[in-house]
């Protein structure tokens, strides 16, 4: 994955993508981060740098098909209807540096696997070296982290935190709150053996900096994330990943929160442990 992919466009930095469309946002009170220019950009495969994963946000899920529509496939190709819905079973029986752990060695496991971790890797610990190493390791297989950190350490240089609003050591400018979330929608198993998965998750995200002088107002974006699992050590970890757009809802038509607001939800509002 590619750091321009999970942050894909909307001026996140020359790391890939082509085509261009600036919007002017309206200088009046009303916009909550001020007179602000965006860019948006065509993202590519989320965060994977230089072929190896720049897990950065990063991504999407979302397929619903209006109750009153037909679905024209036979019925034994349809979805069953609660193929994602909750079942009640405890996704994990721990953490390791805010990392779950002890996912079940079945086909929900690794859907509660791929969920979490996409979670983790849409975390602004990814911009941090430090935090960026520990989920890592903790996330993929130790072979595959082991390659992944050299490239990712030089994408996340001083130059791309920069272009991001963030200092050196990833951090938001003071009066500032940097927003990178991932919010999954839904899983889907794509293949499953007691040794190998493969889970796509839909999610939305969250991304940008909340401030009265932000040139980058937090937006939102969605994504698929397809993680490809092993079962190594007595628990489901990454040896593969890759990310696309979309699906993608119509935009809503809701009031945007002032700088503020956002703020304050994105502080107040903690994350979930994800069950399939």
């Amino acid at each position: 994955m590619s750091n321009d992919d999970q942050y894909g466009g909307a001026g996140y930095g020359e790391v890939g993508g082509t085509g261009q469309t600036r919007t002017r946002l309206p200088e009046s009170p009303s916009d909550p981060y001020g007179p602000a220019r965006r860019t948006s950009r065509a993202p590519r495969s989320l965060v994977t740098v230089v072929g190896v994963v720049v897990l950065l946000i990063a991504a999407i899920a979302f397929a619903n098909q209006a109750p009153d529509t037909p679905d024209d496939r036979p019925s034994d190709e349809a979805p069953a209807a609660a193929s994602t819905a909750a079942t009640g079973t405890d996704p994990v029986t721990g953490k390791t540096a805010g990392i779950p752990k002890g996912f079940a060695h079945d086909e929900q496991g690794a859907q509660s696997a791929a969920a979490n971790y996409a979670v983790a890797l849409g975390s602004d610990g990814m911009f941090r070296k430090n935090t960026r190493h520990a989920l890592v390791d903790g996330i993929y297989a130790p072979d595959v982290a082991s390659r992944m950190k050299g490239p990712q350490d030089e994408a996340y240089s001083a130059a791309f935190l920069a272009r991001l609003g963030l200092d050196a050591n990833g951090n938001a400018p003071q009066g500032s709150t940097f927003v990178t979330r991932t919010v999954p929608i839904g899983t889907r198993v794509e293949s499953y053996t007691p040794t190998a998965a493969k889970v796509s998750v839909w999610y939305t995200g969250l991304i940008g900096m909340s401030g009265t002088k932000s040139t980058d107002p937090v937006r939102t974006l969605w994504k698929t994330w397809t993680f490809e699992l092993s079962w190594i050590g007595e628990d489901w970890k990454v040896v593969d990943d890759t990310q696309q757009d979309g699906p993608a809802p119509v935009p809503g038509d809701v009031p945007v929160s002032t700088s503020d607001d956002m703020s304050k939800a994105i502080k107040e509002f903690g994350g979930f442990t994800y069950a399939r």
